[in-house]
């Protein structure tokens, strides 16, 4: 264990020892034939050195760069942020493309606003973090939306040509399967505003209190955090839902058949 200004972190052979915790995980899923050990060590390793790759990354970045280097490092988790949003709705053309809109809009509405209010300081080591965690909650929101799409694409195509047939829209025939879609994807993050503090202390507040910050000053942050993130995925699964819709019709308004 090292001190660092103050906060004990664990120090490199203390991370070696936490790999104890990862052989107990993958001896489990071993013995219970779970098929998942490899896998697990793969993502265990994967996540230590892309943690420590990104770590080195933004040592450079927090010295150097200022403001136009965070942002431009918070543009390439929306691009890989997309990217991975769109694997899940498969099937939806141009998925990765409404993914990749969804998530810059929820994005850049929500960390634009939180910049522009002057809520959050416009040091590169506040706008990263905390443009990692919008980013990432508009890709579980957007993802689960368009997965949802895609689905509903495929087994409500009857009412939908149905619809269709009785002369709405494809905007007015979809709706209902978009609001579905939209409800989805947000109930995750509604299910975890409303027990936040009473389940589990959440990520920004409990570095802020391993840091050594007031509990009352680390609450404020984390309220400002469950707010932002509630923002960022509604918008982020809206946006990317409506671009997604589009892709569904033809010029005639006839709904396309998906693959699969």
């Amino acid at each position: 264990m090292s001190t660092t200004t103050g906060l004990s972190v664990p120090d490199w052979p203390g991370v070696a020892a936490s790999l104890l915790l990862v052989a107990l995980a993958a001896a489990v899923a071993y013995r219970q034939h779970l098929h998942l050990t490899r896998e697990l060590l793969i993502a265990a390793a994967r996540a230590g050195v892309q943690l420590i790759a990104v770590g080195a990354i933004l040592v450079i970045l927090f010295r150097h760069t200022g403001l136009p280097g965070a942002l431009v490092w918070v543009v390439l988790m929306v691009v890989i942020a997309g990217y991975v949003a769109g694997r899940r709705g498969a099937g939806l053309p141009h998925a990765r493309r409404s993914a990749t809109l969804g998530v810059a809009f929820g994005s850049t509405v929500t960390l634009g606003a939180l910049i522009l209010l002057g809520v959050i300081s416009t040091q590169a080591r506040v706008v990263v973090p905390v443009g990692g965690m919008i980013v990432s909650s508009a890709m579980q929101s957007t993802g689960i939306a368009l997965r949802r799409l895609a689905e509903d694409a495929r087994t409500a195509r009857d009412a939908i040509e149905a619809r269709l047939a009785l002369g709405l829209s494809a905007r007015e025939s979809f709706l209902p399967h978009r609001r579905s879609a939209l409800r989805t994807a947000l109930i995750p993050a509604i299910d975890s505003t409303k027990v936040v503090g009473l389940i589990s202390l959440p990520g920004a507040m409990t570095g802020l209190i391993l840091a050594g910050v007031d509990p009352l000053t680390a609450i404020r942050y984390q309220i400002v955090v469950m707010y932002m993130l509630l923002a960022a995925t509604t918008l982020a699964a809206l946006a990317g839902a409506r671009a997604a819709e589009r892709t569904l019709f033809d010029p005639a308004q006839r709904l396309i058949t998906l693959p699969g």
